[in-house]
């Protein structure tokens, strides 16, 4: 992906360097929204929603954090002494993580992820990140996938 096709890294690279972004939000059951924007992406914890708060009880050991976007996330696992690793096809997004501070961002598209990358005790994917799976098919093939890169107890 180029800078030219990458919106989302865009936004987020915008909003970091503080340019006023909005995000027009478009699905194909034909919701079409302005959603909560990009300061969502980079809220602290005290501004999370309790359900994900409630998620990260569950989280330990070696965590994949797919769809990190601007590193919310990821970089407050790192902050509590995670091994975090956060994946993202958006190169704009994963250089607005390393410019936040977070170590370990790279940039991967969902269907390349496989077990090369390790196993992972946790794997995460908040906010909407469910969509990048696309359709039912694709994630029963990307579960199974994931199934392979995780510890017995993850």
């Amino acid at each position: 992906m180029n800078d030219q096709q990458d919106a989302y890294g865009h936004q987020v690279y915008d909003y970091l360097r503080g340019k006023e972004v909005s995000e027009i939000v478009e699905r194909d059951d034909g919701l079409f929204d302005v959603s909560a924007g990009a300061n969502y992406y980079f809220a602290g914890y005290t501004s999370w929603h309790a359900r994900e708060k409630k998620a990260l009880r569950y989280v330990g050991g070696r965590v994949l954090d797919i769809g990190c976007g601007a590193g919310r996330v990821s970089l407050y696992l790192q902050r509590k002494g995670f091994d975090v690793l956060g994946v993202d096809m958006s190169p704009l997004a994963i250089r607005v993580c390393k410019i936040r501070g977070f170590r370990k961002a790279r940039v991967i598209p969902i269907t390349m992820l496989g077990p090369k990358l390790g196993r992972f005790t946790a794997l995460i994917m908040f906010g909407n990140n469910f969509g990048l799976f696309g359709s039912p098919n694709r994630a029963r093939w990307l579960l199974s996938r994931f199934r392979k890169m995780t510890t017995r107890d993850a």
